[in-house]
């Protein structure tokens, strides 16, 4: 379901960037030669401009309920167990090098020759 809605927000996102390059700004931006190729010059004008930016409207309110919609999805779905377990193994590995590695000791930990100490 994630990998789903995030395919669907990534496609909006493209489609709303080519709509906002396609209206017009004040500079003409690329609506006047573009849009009026692409629609055989049904969309020049001022027609052009409502419909653009309709469209755009339409796509940016899909674009936050999907927003939306992956943050619920995430929100509900539990990653921290995989987590866990990976991070368990990585312990389990861990221990038995630190075992090795530490120094060996026996039983009796006192020294094998006491220490002489001067009483002056």
């Amino acid at each position: 379901m994630f990998s789903v809605l995030l395919v669907l927000l990534i496609i909006v996102a493209v489609f709303m960037t080519g709509l906002i390059l396609l209206q017009k700004s004040e500079g003409s931006g690329m609506s006047g030669s573009a849009a009026a190729s692409m629609f055989g010059g049904a969309l020049t004008g001022a027609a052009a401009g409502n419909f653009l930016t309709k469209l755009t409207a339409w796509l940016a309110v899909v674009f936050f309920v999907l927003c939306a919609a992956l943050a619920l999805v995430s929100s509900k779905t539990s990653v921290a167990p995989d987590q866990t377990d990976l991070h368990q193994n990585l312990i389990q590995q861990e221990a038995p090098a630190e075992k090795a590695d530490a120094p060996a000791t026996t039983k009796n930990d006192t020294p094998a020759e006491p220490v002489k100490v001067d009483k002056k």
